[in-house]
């Protein structure tokens, strides 16, 4: 009778046994991360008699929970992919909203000044003509130092958000380490038994970290977990938790780094090695699409101040002087890694705009030399000494000497649309007209023509005396074939320079420079048929007010390739910087929809395995319902059995 009692005993603790996980599972539905749990059965040790092998009934051998270590890893991987999409998508679109703004982009204060040149051109001695290109550069200008200290702001979110994460990523940490130690104490001397709850506490800590930035894991006998990120930096070994922050770059101070806090230690992360999560979106958006478009925006702005004022410098104001400067052109950058242990003072300055190309470098001593890396793709280029010139860019070591893995971090462009400015803001001073006047004699009889001639490098010594041109020159036909170049500087005994020189009436001639050493810093040309005795006169263009000439070679830079080898002029140039972006942008955005659906695939894979599912519960509930009163009526029926038996006594 002993063992009905045991069998319908064992069946009514199986039946609430399964009552309280369906209840749990029931209740914990909507939990993130819980797992469906399902209590496990099995029979109890039968008892052997002359007859055969009687049961003993049933017993709960554990309660397990429903877990599918590749779906969860599956879950795990989609969502960290996801996390960076969705927070590089966030920035990315921040840079393509303001760069494609029809009315507030670049594109419209870039055509607004040149219009204002053209209308300089038309009418060269026109003051509100010459105020209004100065109101349209300031304006120019002033819409690249908006958007660099828009793209500046965002370099301090992405500060201030890293942060932020790797703040939530040592609090996580540090939960996990707890719980590591909660389940050992849970588990401690009876591996057979999980604590599922706690199991599952720990997986959905570990699905939060690794939304933040990517992670792997390994499991230890002992149930603990131990976590890794980067190229295998420990976050948490066992129940000790380690931890990384963020501060000022040794490169730049003006960007954030990783370091991974070992005691006293602070090693740098690498910035490629942290991928996936929100960490990893940041340090991909700031490197891939941040820099590229504060360094290509900088170059436009370069090239426009360096190129416009070259041609500046070549024409004459109103007040007959040569052109200054008419915008305040960048400079390079170049930053001292705080770690050097030498005391070299590298500079680098832009020789060549054209032949910019937007990107940063960093120069690292070697044992051999040094080490130039373009970061925008990683290329490398070796050199022993100074001054090198890299891409229109001239390194030199300029004081102290270098100790072996000393770097610099030299930025051409990076500043360019900050430090951008306008130099002149007297309306006189706009240099429209050229500095060089040509003119034929009234007497020639012949029909060549002389050019109005354009200057090229007025720093030459014939404009070295302001206002005139020395020397001025006499060009005196003495045949139709032959002509002479003299010193005009006494018209009435002009002395001789270059004799004979030989001229063709059906081409073009170039007189400077000539077979001989003339060479004064300006073009001319003659053309057409000559006769003996003919003059022709090169001097500075005094009182040219209202000369155009330069003002249109101002206005023609607006088309001429000047930007990235002469493949570009500015407005393709940031148009390029806007499509470039902008097509990053909608591949984040593409990117970041189908990851999403695979997220949702993957995590309905997960949840049909560790789900719960009420309409089940709902089905168990009845089941082990049922299985409890059936139990109970083995009970009953073993107690009528036992008082019959008191009966027959």
């Amino acid at each position: 009778m002993s063992s009905i009692l045991g069998i319908g005993l064992s069946g009514i603790n199986a039946a609430q046994a399964g009552l309280l996980v369906t209840g749990h599972n029931i209740t914990n539905s909507s939990t993130e991360g819980f797992h469906r749990q399902q209590s496990v059965q099995g029979t109890q040790i039968p008892e052997k008699t002359g007859s055969g092998f009687f049961g003993n009934g049933t017993v709960v051998e554990t309660v397990r929970r429903a877990y599918s270590q590749f779906l969860d890893g599956a879950v795990l991987q989609a969502e960290t992919q996801a996390s960076y999409l969705s927070t590089y998508g966030a920035q990315i679109a921040q840079i393509d909203n303001m760069l494609a703004d029809p009315a507030a982009g670049l594109s419209p204060a870039l055509q607004s000044f040149f219009s204002g040149v053209q209308d300089v051109a038309s009418n060269p001695a026109s003051v509100p003509s010459r105020q209004q290109l100065l109101s349209f550069a300031q304006a120019l200008v002033t819409r690249f130092q908006s958007f660099d200290s828009r793209l500046t702001e965002m370099r301090a979110g992405v500060n201030s958000q890293m942060t932020s994460i790797t703040n939530e990523i040592n609090s996580i940490a540090s939960q996990i380490a707890t719980s590591n130690q909660q389940i050992v104490l849970a588990q401690a001397g009876d591996q057979t038994h999980q604590a599922n709850d706690l199991l599952d506490q720990r997986d959905q800590l570990i699905a939060q970290l690794n939304k933040l930035v990517r992670v792997s894991t390994v499991t230890q006998s002992n149930g603990t977990i131990n976590v890794f990120i980067g190229n295998g930096q420990s976050l948490v070994l066992g129940t000790k938790a380690y931890q990384i922050e963020a501060a000022a770059s040794s490169d730049d101070m003006r960007d954030y780094q990783l370091y991974y806090v070992a005691g006293n230690n602070r090693i740098p992360l690498s910035p490629e090695r942290m991928q996936g999560g929100a960490l990893g979106g940041l340090l991909a958006f700031r490197s891939q699409s941040l820099d590229a478009a504060q360094n290509q925006l900088g170059l436009v702005a370069t090239v426009l101040a360096q190129t416009f004022n070259d041609q500046h410098h070549l024409g004459m104001d109103l007040e007959g002087q040569l052109g200054t400067d008419f915008f305040d052109v960048p400079a390079a950058a170049v930053l001292a890694n705080r770690s050097n242990a030498g005391n070299a003072v590298l500079t680098a300055t832009n020789t060549d705009v054209g032949a910019l190309i937007g990107s940063d470098y960093r120069l690292e001593r070697s044992g051999s030399g040094w080490t130039l890396t373009h970061t925008s793709d990683g290329s490398q280029t070796s050199f022993t000494s100074f001054p090198q010139t890299v891409d229109g860019v001239t390194l030199n070591l300029s004081s102290g000497a270098a100790s072996v893995g000393d770097s610099f971090l030299i930025q051409p462009t990076r500043n360019g649309a900050r430090d951008i400015g306008l130099a002149i803001t007297n309306t006189a001073k706009v240099a429209a007209a050229a500095p060089i006047l040509t003119a034929a004699d009234v007497a020639n009889t012949g029909k060549a023509v002389i050019s109005a001639g354009v200057a090229v490098d007025t720093t030459n010594a014939a404009f070295a005396t302001t206002g005139q041109l020395t020397p001025p020159i006499l060009v005196r036909f003495t045949s139709a074939t032959q002509y002479s170049i003299y010193d005009n500087t006494n018209p009435t005994s002009p002395s001789l320079l270059e004799a004979n020189l030989t001229y063709s009436p059906a081409a073009t001639n170039d007189l400077f420079p000539t077979a001989g050493s003339l060479d004064y810093g300006y073009r001319i040309s003659l053309t057409g048929s000559a006769a003996a005795g003919d003059e022709f006169t090169v001097s500075y263009n005094t009182n040219g007010v209202a000369d155009n000439r330069n003002a249109l070679l101002l206005a023609g830079l607006q088309t001429k390739n000047t930007v990235a080898n002469g493949t570009a002029n500015y407005q393709s140039a940031y148009t390029q910087l806007v499509s470039q972006v902008g097509n990053r942008a909608r591949d984040i955005e593409v990117q970041s929809k189908a990851q999403d659906a695979l997220v949702s695939q993957t995590r309905q894979a997960q949840q049909s395995l560790s789900g719960v599912n009420l309409d089940e519960e709902a089905a168990n509930l009845i089941r082990y319902q049922q299985a409890y009163q059936a139990a109970g009526k083995v009970l009953q029926l073993a107690a009528k059995l036992f008082d019959t038996i008191l009966e027959l006594n």
